[in-house]
């Protein structure tokens, strides 16, 4: 649905992401991992038609992103930032109804409908009527879950692209496995979805596929099992690991 050919992003003359292409599919997630600097966010922010590269093209469908109208485009991809600040005192499903703005609002019945389904999917009913700022940071994370969840509702899920930016780097463990299991789910409906992970179990267990970068470039991709391996890593982290067998026969890396 999303793909990206040839991408390359430079700042202050140094090049932070080149990449020949990138693309997601229909129905699979996609974990990008790496170091911190790697060009994570930098990718996550090209596909998202938020930053426009130096050289090369995104499209949606075959068709530019920049030649998309804004509110068609928001309605087809939506994004969930590492931190999404509110400076408005608002309650969680009024944030979950900011959403719906780029399909008119968010007080007609369907939009309300909408938001009743995003809330439910993102595990986020109970929070209904409290105020945003009265939850946790994992509760805040589902609210605004929800909220990209509403802004893609009406949309076909196999025409939509969810991208999410770090979603468990303020959970706690269980809240962190929850919401990539929403997430995983999402993608099951045939959304396509890209998530910028740091834990590569997380990796293993709920995408598909994975990019792992390094200095902007890659270092290895496909199928998780295959793409981190002890070499890939150590290459991308300049860190030697070693791989061991975890209880339920999956696999973790830890430092040599």
């Amino acid at each position: 649905m999303i793909a990206a050919e040839a991408i390359r992003v430079r700042r202050g003359g140094r090049v932070l992401l080149t990449l020949d292409r990138v693309a997601l599919r229909p129905g699979e997630v996609l974990g990008i991992l790496g170091p911190n600097g790697a060009g994570k966010s930098t990718l996550l922010r090209v596909l998202a038609g938020e930053l426009r590269p130096d050289a090369g093209q995104v499209a949606c469908d075959g068709r530019p992103l920049g030649a998309w109208p804004a509110r068609l485009l928001a309605t087809r991809r939506a994004v969930l930032p590492q931190s999404s600040r509110l400076s408005l005192p608002l309650r969680a499903e009024e944030v979950v109804a900011l959403g719906r703005i780029p399909h008119g609002g968010g007080e007609t019945a369907e939009d309300r409908a909408a938001i009743a389904r995003a809330m439910q999917d993102a595990d986020a009913e109970g929070f209904r009527g409290r105020w945003l700022d009265t939850l946790s940071g994992g509760e805040q994370q589902r609210v605004h879950l929800a909220r990209v969840f509403a802004q893609l509702e009406g949309t076909p899920p196999a025409r939509t692209a969810l991208l999410l930016d770090e979603p468990t780097a303020a959970l706690d463990w269980p809240q962190q496995h929850a919401l990539l299991a929403t997430v995983r789910a999402r993608a099951r409906l045939g959304a396509s979805v890209a998530v910028v992970l740091h834990d590569i179990a997380h990796a293993l267990r709920y995408c598909d596929d994975v990019l792992l970068l390094s200095g902007g470039r890659r270092v290895a991709e496909g199928p998780p099992e295959l793409a981190l391996t002890e070499a890939t890593i150590a290459e991308a982290y300049g860190a030697p690991v070693r791989r061991i067998a975890a209880p339920d026969g999956s696999s973790l890396f830890i430092p040599a």
